[in-house]
């Protein structure tokens, strides 16, 4: 069975030659970058196949280290790229975006304070025609604005969108933190709607293997389908260890199938972006 993890990062360290943004102190998720060489020994020891690598917001719209691995790693490695989709000007870029080598399409946020407006102000309006006539899959990280996200997939339905971390923000855990699944399971009746079902144990407080998820993880995939949901660990933040990450899916949820698994842990993933795989 094929593993792919639909995100991790990597990133290098603050310094007068590479600098980060002033924002992006303080939301990085250890003190030591970890670094790609980091990322494929740890995927090696989990037995990950592939992974894909959404650049960290704290290092600002660059993508320049997780091109270099991609370029390294043709196999094992593959890119959500950032880019500044508040500029209008960014809009040159899409036309050759994936032609960029391991580039499968972009990760965007709305997480800090200006951001969170831009769903609903029409700062980003332009954004979604241009990706969609460019073929631009997009993961979206939208906490608490399912409803604009519902009327983006209706108004484009060519545009592919897949909603990472079934849209949960990383302080709120358990019942709290799936608040929200009502809502974001209304975005199931779009087909070019898909979810990543990454960084669960984050969102839990129970010990592995987190029983408190299953019943959570069962409705996402019941409504979605396991072809529209993909398995991931944003690894750099993850409260278990990567194995248990994997088994949660693969060993403890007696409600997947032999089928069910092979999608939602790599195959669906891999056919949603484009990311070719034997």
């Amino acid at each position: 069975m094929l593993i792919a993890d639909a995100q991790v990062h990597v990133w290098g360290a603050h310094t007068p030659e590479r600098p980060w943004p002033a924002d992006g102190f303080g939301r990085e998720h250890t003190a030591n970058p970890l670094t790609a060489e980091k990322l494929l020994a740890r995927m090696d020891d989990a037995g990950v196949d592939r992974a894909v690598i959404v650049p960290p917001s704290w290092e600002g719209d660059r993508n320049d280290l997780a091109l270099a691995a991609a370029a390294a790693h043709p196999d094992r490695l593959a890119i959500m790229g950032r880019l500044a989709i508040e500029d209008p000007a960014t809009g040159v870029l899409l036309g050759t975006w994936r032609e960029q080598p391991g580039m499968l399409g972009a990760r965007i946020t709305f997480l800090t304070p200006p951001q969170r407006h831009w769903l609903v102000d029409g700062t980003v309006d332009w954004f979604w025609s241009v990706a969609e006539k460019a073929g631009i899959p997009l993961m979206v990280l939208p906490p608490d604005q399912l409803p604009a996200l519902d009327r983006i997939a209706e108004r484009h339905p060519g545009l592919r969108l897949v909603i990472d971390h079934l849209a949960m923000t990383s302080n709120r855990r358990d019942a709290e933190a799936f608040a929200g699944l009502d809502a974001l399971l209304i975005l199931a009746r779009h087909p070019n709607v898909a979810v990543k079902a990454t960084a669960l144990p984050c969102y839990s407080t129970e010990a592995y293997p987190f029983p408190g998820l299953h019943g959570h993880i069962k409705r996402v995939v019941d409504t979605f389908g396991p072809a529209r949901v993909f398995w991931g660990t944003d690894l750099s933040r993850l409260s278990c260890s990567y194995h248990e990450a994997i088994t949660l899916f693969t060993e403890e949820l007696a409600f997947l199938s032999e089928t069910d698994k092979a999608l939602i842990m790599g195959r669906g993933l891999c056919d949603w972006l484009g990311w070719k795989s034997d």
